[in-house]
């Protein structure tokens, strides 16, 4: 949705531009709508980066892998916001995230998916790569795997 969205406000901006500038304005919000954020792990050199990409170009400066304690792989609730012009509502759908714990509390959100098996896929490659152990808390008992 996001896709056609800014493809639309794109060629709108195309459009506009030639009557004024406010295609300018048209081709921004197209870029926003073209945008993406995540991360990105290289488990060989044990760097990631927070990454923000447009039109195929991603940007993110690396760092350095802190020294990763667990992995925990746990169900949540993620919420949207939707508003029209007299109305809103917050729409809610269930998410799997693999997140890497460092530093007692600190984390890394690592993967996010609905697909609970390629959360644990993910989740075991990497403890494997280092040596870490994986926490199930995608059910009320949390357990160790």
């Amino acid at each position: 949705m996001k896709f056609i969205f800014g493809a639309g406000l794109f060629f709108l901006g195309i459009i506009a531009l030639s009557a004024s500038i406010f295609g300018l304005i048209f081709y921004g919000l197209g870029a926003y709508f073209f945008h993406t954020d995540g991360i990105e792990i290289n488990l060989e050199q044990k760097t990631y980066r927070n990454t923000l990409s447009l039109f195929s170009l991603t940007f993110g400066k690396w760092k350095d892998l802190p020294k990763i304690e667990y992995i925990s792989v746990f169900a949540t609730t993620q919420s949207t916001k939707v508003r029209a012009l007299t109305a809103e509502t917050t729409v809610k759908k269930a998410v799997i995230k693999v997140n890497l714990f460092y530093n007692t509390n600190r984390k890394i959100e690592a993967f996010v998916t609905e697909d609970t098996q390629k959360a644990f896929d993910v989740a075991k490659e990497i403890a494997t790569v280092l040596n870490i152990d994986v926490l199930d808390a995608t059910e009320r008992e949390s357990k160790w795997l």
